[in-house]
């Protein structure tokens, strides 16, 4: 029986910020501008016959939390809300706070509100390095995770890039 051979030394790598973003307009512009700019000089390429290009969003994820709090500011209730973009976040929150059946039901002189300081926002970059490796890089509210990549160059053009983004410190 034959042996499993390494082909590939596969890395990964996470920066923690020392604050979160602030809000999702901050991360959004942030991302924007990586999609737009490509400040890491990645490529387009092939696969399977199909262009593809140099960075792309992968994957994306945005949640939100509605509070209940009663007169005296103590919360009786909670709600979350998960949604594939911020949009759709935005319009459930604002239907559920809206919803006086809901608050009603959670008490008598309850008030909802969006908790922002619970906002969570992800979302991963598909990239391709000029040396042809295929990379992760994924954006979240308090880190960024670079995964599967083999150069170290790879890992260190992206930490000198974020060195120069003052959200990501």
């Amino acid at each position: 029986m034959g042996d499993f051979t390494q082909k590939s030394v596969v890395k990964s790598a996470v920066r923690k910020l020392t604050s979160p973003i602030a809000d999702f307009t901050a991360f959004n512009a942030l991302v924007q501008d990586v999609l737009d700019n490509n400040p890491w000089g990645c490529t387009a390429y092939e696969s399977a016959g199909v262009a593809k290009p140099a960075v792309e969003k992968s994957k994306e994820a945005y949640a939100a939390a509605i509070a209940y709090e009663n007169a005296e500011a103590k919360q009786v209730g909670k709600i979350p809300v998960r949604a594939p973009t911020m949009a759709a976040v935005n319009t459930t929150v604002t239907q559920i706070t809206g919803n006086t059946a809901i608050t009603t039901a959670m008490g008598s002189g309850v008030s909802a509100s969006r908790d922002s300081s619970e906002d969570t926002f992800s979302c991963t970059l598909k990239c391709h390095a000029s040396n042809g490796e295929l990379y992760s890089v994924t954006f979240k509210r308090d880190s960024v995770s670079l995964s599967s990549y083999e150069a170290d160059s790879i890992r260190t053009g992206l930490e000198a890039w974020a060195d120069t983004v003052a959200i990501l410190a």
